[in-house]
């Protein structure tokens, strides 16, 4: 159903509902597609306002009425996606999708005298507002349509959508044709496949060795790689929603400077701002590495590029920043994100459970700490503000509404040319107001110097003013994460019940997977069980399912030692270490 306008906004005419009929589509029957499958997930499991998406489609003055519903019509006929539910029994999880070949759906008119405030933030609180409720996927119409007139006269189309059948791509796609309707052009043919044709591809042979070649490639980076960018003092760990006021970037020096960057290195603009996004990004969390999700990967296949529909899968990215130089970085970039963008294509429930296996093999949580859209390239995309009004910003940084971030720092890149247009938001708990801006304008300071020369990779913080993470002497890098023993022994002493714990960095030779022997510091966990029957794997076990709510730094140890009782002087290592061991072990299913 439709959503009202916030309830603070005076309505002096009443809201009526339309109710359209379509008709002319093909009725069609088929398994769900992979990004379809990973979104229905996070439908059943997160907050509505969350997961589904909204926009606002402006409404060109002179339109009729009826001419904007005859363009909403006609869109539902031309793309299958909205024509489509999930059918299911009670309690499962829908796996095929059903198309209509006919139907209705309802667009709610709120009409006016005059438009309250600031019209686009009335337009956008309006669609933000029919985000809330959970989307009923076996019968619902995707589209929750607001329609904003002014003395009868259409204004804007105010949508919420559901994440099942499209994405912010989709949306935009939508967009852009809803518009040509409105003009009285012709839309070109449908060149892209439609859901349940997608679904066939991927579904086939290729289409699975795709699948299985991708979760291959995720488990390589989730054993591996670090499991928090942010792995810091002040950090929370992932699943700590925070509320983010969105930063926007205008800047035509940002634009002039990438430019000029991709073209003395000849790497595409792309790759470049990749390359500035993941050295920044590094060189803050402090880290040799920047792990980042890139959710348009997909979109750069012909065959969806223009699908209604969700393509929302994320091309993970594990891009190594430890070069002498910039120039270095960036053709390095460019192998790495055609790697990550072939691994895009997965079965969502086999990764998700495949990550829950590594992370409690390795006592660790995954977080999608970090993520960058990049829809500059893609047919229409959605600024979400009057971009063209802005051409002649030479630099701009602007605040706008906050909203729930379920990650630590989320970007979208919406231009490049003429301005470089960044829309930014940063976890308050990592990042003040200032160091958020900071971020922002360090980005393009750091493409200026880009574009002037090979910039030294330890001249980042001179250049870009943003400085790398502080953290104690307490902190140490483990399993390429950055941990911290005190939050290590207080997340154990917790899971065990108050037992005695003393968590030791220790540098000495230990086995790995493969029967060879390393150096690399680790940490074994002392513990004096008293007559309780504990062993190293209940211990990892305890320790494990705390983890996920446990504050930012914490991993598993390498080793759990037992012993009896603790020594005199608990607070010394070698104290624990000259105590008779009972038993001892990695607690681990896989050493990593």
């Amino acid at each position: 159903m439709n959503s009202p306008a916030p309830e603070d906004t005076v309505h002096p005419i009443p809201p009526r509902t339309l109710t359209i009929a379509y008709t002319g589509g093909q009725e069609r029957r088929g398994p769900i597609t992979m990004g379809q499958a990973n979104m229905i997930r996070c439908i059943l499991r997160d907050d509505p306002t969350h997961i589904n998406i909204h926009d606002v489609w402006p409404v060109p003055e002179g339109t009729a009425l009826e001419a904007v519903t005859d363009a909403l019509r006609a869109l539902a006929v031309r793309h299958e996606g909205l024509r489509t539910t999930f059918p299911h029994p009670p309690g499962a999880a829908p796996v095929e999708q059903a198309v209509a070949a006919d139907g209705t759906f309802t667009v709610t008119v709120l009409d006016h005298t005059e438009l309250p405030g600031d019209p686009a933030e009335y337009a956008e609180s309006v669609a933000r507002a029919a985000r809330a409720g959970r989307y009923a996927l076996d019968r619902e119409f995707p589209l929750r349509i607001t329609l904003l007139t002014v003395a009868g006269a259409p204004v804007h189309a105010a949508l919420a959508c559901s994440h099942a059948v499209a994405d912010g791509s989709a949306l935009a796609i939508l967009r852009e044709e809803f518009g040509e309707l409105l003009a009285c052009k012709e839309l070109p043919e449908l060149a892209s496949l439609p859901p349940v044709d997608l679904a066939a591809v991927e579904t086939s042979p290729a289409g699975l060795r795709k699948s299985e070649a991708s979760l291959r490639y995720w488990e390589r980076i989730i054993r591996t790689g670090p499991q928090e960018m942010f792995a810091e003092p002040r950090g929370r760990r992932p699943g700590t929603d925070e509320e983010a006021r969105q930063l926007t970037l205008r800047s035509r020096r940002g634009g002039r400077a990438l430019a000029e960057a991709a073209r003395r290195t000849g790497h595409p603009e792309a790759t470049v701002l990749m390359a500035a996004w993941c050295a920044l990004v590094a060189h803050r969390a402090g880290q040799d590495s920047c792990v980042t999700a890139v959710p348009t990967a997909n979109r750069f296949h012909p065959q969806v590029a223009r699908s209604v529909t969700t393509t929302s899968q994320d091309a993970l990215l594990h891009l190594d920043t430890g070069v002498p130089a910039f120039d270095a970085l960036v053709a390095r970039t460019w192998g790495a994100v055609l790697n990550a963008y072939r691994h895009s294509q997965f079965d969502s429930v086999r990764l998700w459970e495949m990550i829950g296996r590594v992370t409690a093999e390795r006592g660790s949580h995954f977080g999608r700490d970090v993520v960058l859209n990049d829809v500059s390239a893609l047919p229409a995309p959605l600024l979400g503000t009057d971009t063209q009004d802005h051409d002649a910003t030479e630099h701009e940084l602007t605040w706008g509404p906050p909203q729930a971030l379920p990650t630590r720092l989320l970007a979208f890149t919406y231009r490049t040319t003429p301005q470089l247009h960044i829309s930014l938001w940063a976890a308050p708990s990592l990042f003040a107001p200032e160091e958020a801006e900071g971020f922002l304008s360090g980005l393009v300071l750091l493409l200026e110097a880009a574009a002037a020369g090979d910039l030294p990779m330890d001249a980042l913080a001179e250049v870009t003013g943003v400085r790398p993470a502080e953290r104690g002497p307490g902190w140490l890098r483990v399993d390429g994460c950055w941990v911290s023993r005190e939050a290590v022994r207080e997340t154990l002493g917790r899971a065990l019940g108050g037992l005695p714990v003393h968590v030791a960095e220790e540098h000495g030779t230990h086995g790995t997977a493969d029967g060879t022997t390393g150096a690399e510091p680790h940490l074994t966990a002392y513990i004096a069980r008293g007559d309780t029957p504990l062993t190293p794997a209940d211990a990892h076990r305890e320790l494990t399912a705390l983890i996920p709510g446990a504050g930012s730094g914490v991993l598993a140890p390498r080793r759990y030692v037992l012993v009896t009782d603790p020594p005199a002087d608990p607070d010394r290592s070698d104290a624990w270490r000259r105590l008779k061991t009972i038993e001892e072990g990695a607690g681990r299913g896989r050493q990593v």
